[in-house]
């Protein structure tokens, strides 16, 4: 079966003003390096917006009306010092959503293996009533409750390895047994959650950060030794990635040391686990990544790798 790429026009309509990291020419280096003939064989899609009705299981009905009174507003506004929304913005989060619930569509339907969602603006700071750190609405936890509700998938766990902690994925989970996220990330970052001690009503949040100035050897460690067994005993039907690329040694975003490498390595894991709990149903979301040449390089081998799994 094949590996689906979502990357809607949308997403690149989201204005965010000079100078900020979150901009679309993050897409547009991952568009040219996945039209190599190497990604020949990966399949397009195309995808709408989510509904309100898929937002607001992630999110307070009164939060999503606020997001949208924004659609094709004049200027810049500041939701926060991070968070910008301009006139294409709402459309762009309400399609990054959009293609989330699309992946989660046709994985589950058996149409696809697994699906790479190369979307903007990112979702996983965003939180059940607050837009932060880029975010507006939470792609994986949208994605995460639309299989849930409309295809009857029980367990479903978020593997989150961007740089930041996603305070957003963990709040709306932290209450329900069958929502599982795991999160390898650095200690003291942005925006200053995620400490191990962190780990949900049902034992259902499993935090792993790392000491600032790590890098692979840290990185195997805790995935070794927590994210993995943690993923393995939770044993999910459906497997989302908060596939953040910004703890690479090249981004300016982080003072984590990972290489390309270690982001092929985590990818074939997590494709190595899926395939043993759950027929290999991957969909991976486009969080962080600022410094375009390493942000290209990891996804382009993070999408490889997905696709030899869907062989």
């Amino acid at each position: 079966m094949p590996t689906l790429l979502f990357m809607p026009p949308q997403c690149f309509e989201h204005d965010t003003g000079n100078g900020h990291p979150e901009n679309a020419g993050r897409l547009r280096a991952i568009d040219n390096i996945l039209n190599a003939e190497m990604f020949s064989f990966l399949t397009r899609a195309a995808n709408g917006p989510a509904t309100r009705e898929q937002l607001e299981r992630a999110h307070d009905v009164n939060y999503v009306s606020q997001i949208l009174q924004y659609d094709d507003c004049a200027g810049y506004v500041e939701i926060d010092p991070d968070t910008i929304i301009s006139g294409g913005s709402v459309q762009g989060a309400l399609y990054a959503a959009g293609a989330a619930c699309a992946a989660v569509d046709e994985v589950l339907r058996g149409t696809a293996r697994n699906a790479f969602c190369a979307i903007r603006p990112p979702g996983h700071h965003a939180e059940i009533d607050k837009a932060m750190g880029f975010c507006l609405f939470n792609n994986a936890a949208v994605a995460a409750l639309h299989a849930r509700h409309e295809h009857g998938i029980q367990k479903v766990a978020v593997i989150d390895f961007d740089v930041h902690h996603g305070n957003g994925v963990q709040s709306i989970f932290w209450n329900d047994e069958n929502l599982f996220y795991a999160s390898v990330h650095e200690n003291g970052g942005y925006p200053r959650t995620g400490p191990a001690r962190e780990t949900g009503a049902h034992n259902n949040i499993l935090n792993a950060p790392l000491r600032p100035g790590g890098g692979s050897a840290e990185l195997h460690q805790a995935w070794d030794e927590k994210i993995e067994p943690g993923l393995r005993e939770f044993s999910p039907d459906l497997i989302i990635i908060s596939a953040g690329f910004d703890a690479h040694e090249h981004d300016h975003m982080s003072q984590l040391n990972y290489s390309t490498a270690d982001y092929a390595w985590m990818s074939d894991r997590i494709v190595r686990l899926a395939k043993e709990c759950c027929d290999g149903r991957i969909i991976s979301l486009l969080e962080g990544g600022y410094d375009i040449p390493s942000l290209a390089a990891s996804v382009s081998v993070h999408v490889k790798i997905m696709m030899e799994g869907a062989r």
